[in-house]
């Protein structure tokens, strides 16, 4: 009988060891893991910390959205548009974007029709670009807002030069006589400029070059056709162009 009570007890001694023996280890690794985070875990906490600040960066982009969509549809609603548009349209109208109309004048010029004498200079009695391009300064000094030849608006940047037999302008227009020369502004003041004593008028006359000039009530210059590219201009903030 006490054998077996001994035995008994070392049963439960040996269970008791076995059980203190485990529960050693789980509290170790309990707090190992509790201690250091595994990569797993660190990860799915990174993705979480990320899309959490993505959700933050979202919602102030949408206040920023809605905000500027109710300053469109103030403006929209308001006067401010309006001056706004006729602004744009003056910006076209001197850029030559969009066609115009109004009162002004029409140049016809044409070769002579003298005829050449014997050891005369034929060069003399032709148009040329310089001809041309008199012409239109005057008009521009005139006071001339919009020009346009053979129905070609010309901006600020198109060239009047010879190639060869024709007129080049506008980069790959050409043109042969007669060249009409259509202009807007006051009627009068262009006609007395080219009409002047001495003028450029008088000396292309002097060759027999044919000049016909009217006023019309009613002309339309066409918008520019060509392409419009700047390679080295660039817009200059306020502190570059107060230099």
């Amino acid at each position: 009988m006490i054998k077996k009570v001994q035995n008994y007890y070392i049963a439960l001694v040996i269970v008791g060891l076995v059980l203190g023996v485990l529960l050693a280890v789980q509290f170790r690794v309990t707090s190992n893991l509790q201690g250091q985070k595994t990569p797993g875990v660190q990860r799915a906490q990174t993705l979480v910390t990320r899309v959490n600040e993505a959700r933050e960066k979202r919602d102030d982009l949408q206040q920023q959205a809605n905000g500027l969509r109710q300053k469109l549809d103030k403006v929209a609603a308001g006067v401010e548009l309006g001056s706004m548009k006729d602004e744009l349209m003056l910006y076209r109208i001197e850029a030559g974007l969009t066609g115009v109309t109004g009162s002004g004048v029409e140049v016809t010029l044409n070769d002579s029709n003298m005829v050449v004498q014997p050891g005369g200079n034929p060069n003399l009695y032709v148009l040329h670009d310089e001809d041309v391009l008199e012409v239109l300064n005057e008009l521009k000094a005139a006071g001339a807002e919009a020009l346009a030849i053979n129905n070609q608006r010309l901006l600020s940047t198109s060239e009047i030069r010879c190639a060869g037999p024709t007129i080049l302008t506008n980069k790959n227009q050409r043109m042969t006589p007669p060249f009409v020369i259509t202009a807007i502004g006051d009627p009068d003041n262009m006609v007395n400029s080219l009409k002047m004593r001495r003028g450029v008028v008088d000396n292309l006359q002097d060759w027999g070059i044919q000049v016909n000039i009217k006023k019309v009530s009613q002309v339309t210059i066409p918008a520019y056709s060509g392409g419009l590219s700047y390679e080295y201009a660039r817009p200059a903030d306020e502190k570059e162009a107060g230099q």
